[in-house]
């Protein structure tokens, strides 16, 4: 077998596939020292490479097609309302650090207790809480991608909230999230 149609960011294209890549991944400078190279042999396909400098991080995302579809490159699959109640706690609670100038450092970390705390203020009243929150770790299992665990000990896990959180779910997101919260507290209460 030959290898010269291996370029020399075949292995950055490979990583990519697989998933986010860190700045601290060895294949960060191929993807920003390659990044037209990579671009042109994904967008055959339908992909688009994001690159976040800022952020640390690079990911690939389906192309919009004319009618605002994609060719279907990946599945899609519906998270469920809890898990979807998880993760926007968890992009509200990165805007609310990021919000906050004091900080000195420019990563969230969190437990799960944490996010049960911040779970049970969005909750409306008449919500069923009690198997939500027995549910909880489910539900924080399931967020995988935008929770990276950073420190597991016997009585508590922390994980960092990573910040591609921000890409799936928009500030809009959140406000449409928040108006349909209150619509369903206000239709409980009739």
């Amino acid at each position: 077998m030959s290898t010269a149609n291996i370029k020399p960011y075949s292995k950055a294209i490979v990583k990519l596939l697989k998933g986010i890549v860190e700045i601290e991944d060895v294949s960060w400078n191929d993807i920003l020292l390659y990044q037209s190279e990579i671009q042109d042999y994904i967008s055959v396909i339908g992909l688009e490479l994001i690159i976040k400098k800022e952020e640390g991080f690079a990911f690939l995302k389906q192309m919009k097609l004319d009618d605002d579809r994609t060719i279907n490159l990946t599945s899609r699959r519906k998270l469920g309302f809890e898990v979807s109640v998880v993760l926007i706690i968890l992009r509200q609670m990165l805007e609310d650090f990021e919000m906050d100038t004091a900080l000195v450092s420019n990563e969230l970390y969190v437990s799960a207790a944490d996010i049960r705390e911040e779970v049970e203020l969005f909750l409306p009243e008449k919500f069923n809480r009690v198997k939500f929150l027995k549910e909880m770790d489910t539900y924080i299992d399931r967020a995988v991608g935008y929770l990276i665990e950073a420190k597991r000990t016997d009585t508590e896990t922390r994980y960092k909230i990573h910040r591609i959180i921000k890409e799936k779910i928009t500030l809009d997101d959140l406000v449409e999230f928040k108006n349909k919260l209150n619509d369903y507290a206000a239709d409980e209460s009739i």
